[in-house]
């Protein structure tokens, strides 16, 4: 994990920041895409964009717990820019500032602030600042409902913080998310739980039936990780001799892996229909404790999600 760790912070955030914001995930085929995250509110944050006056000097008074010492003159002066044109994250009639000033009721001001910051700290564009964070904190989306009994996870099925991830093990998009979601977990294992849901879409991954069935018979044995960990490193060769071939090679009973596989598609199938009844329109699709993650797709940034969702919504 070190190794994957240090290449992240090599990368740098910018590079893969917009992978959720700008749909870049597999989609199927068969319907629209259903625009009620960060699509969407990129389309608004470009509608409502403030016309600011270049000629108005930016208010640089320091605001309490934010340190941009570290960001550069020009972007020190968009970060107060935004400070004072973004509204209340609790839907008040006032600034992002004064929230985290003078009102002491909004607990989401300071973390609101931090997610400015950061993201400005790692050059995204003021366009994709100001989606992000617009999804974040304007979207008013009810929160999904999700089975959770029996389904693979990483955690205790008592953690505060619940993320729901559907993928399709041949999505090149959820190869890549694969180590961040990897990282949230091991980072916060002691209030994260991960579950992982089949959504395969065989219109475009035809193998990738095979390959959810061959993890939940995996996940019958015990062995549910070391299955996707396999499923996303050979991807996308997924046919029913190849899974059967990893099986053997995890040590697994086989007479009951063939049986499970084979019982597995109605799981599968079950996964798939939760998804779209929770307009699922592509993979990978993030869900924070039943609120669509449109965040940044780098682990710090889920670790903001965390860290804000602990210290707002528990006693």
């Amino acid at each position: 994990m070190r190794a994957l760790r240090e290449l992240f912070q090599i990368a740098g955030v910018a590079a893969i920041a917009v992978t959720l914001l700008t749909g870049a995930s597999c989609k199927k085929e068969s319907k629209a895409q259903t625009d009620t995250g960060a699509i969407q509110a990129a389309d608004d944050a470009s509608k409502t964009k403030v016309k600011e006056d270049p000629k108005k000097p930016v208010d640089m008074t320091p605001v309490p717990g934010i340190d941009v010492a570290k960001l550069d003159e020009k972007s020190q002066k968009l970060f107060f820019r935004l400070v004072d044109s973004f509204s209340s994250p609790c839907g008040k009639a006032h600034s992002l500032r004064t929230s985290v000033t003078e009102d002491a009721e909004c607990k989401r001001a300071p973390f609101a602030a931090r997610y400015l910051a950061a993201m400005i700290e790692d050059e995204l564009s003021e366009d994709d600042v100001r989606s992000l964070w617009e999804a974040k904190y304007k979207a008013t989306v009810e929160p999904k409902t999700f089975r959770l009994d029996g389904v693979p996870h990483e955690g205790s099925d008592a953690a505060p913080i619940k993320i729901v991830e559907f993928y399709d093990y041949g999505c090149p998009a959820c190869q890549a998310t694969k180590p961040i979601i990897d990282l949230v977990a091991e980072e916060n294992a002691s209030t994260t739980a991960v579950y992982y849901k089949q959504f395969p879409l065989t219109d475009k991954h035809p193998n990738s039936m095979s390959a959810a069935q061959a993890a939940l018979a995996a996940h019958a044995q015990g062995k549910f990780h070391e299955m996707h960990d396999v499923l996303f490193e050979k991807s996308p060769a997924h046919k029913r001799a190849d899974v059967m071939r990893y099986a053997r090679e995890l040590g697994l009973d086989m007479t009951k892996f063939e049986t499970d596989y084979d019982a597995a598609e109605g799981l599968v199938r079950a996964d798939m229909k939760e998804g779209d009844d929770n307009g699922v329109e592509g993979t990978p699709s993030i869900f924070f404790n039943g609120r669509p993650y449109e965040g940044p797709a780098h682990q710090r940034y889920f670790g903001y999600w965390i860290q804000e969702d602990l210290a707002v919504n528990r006693p």
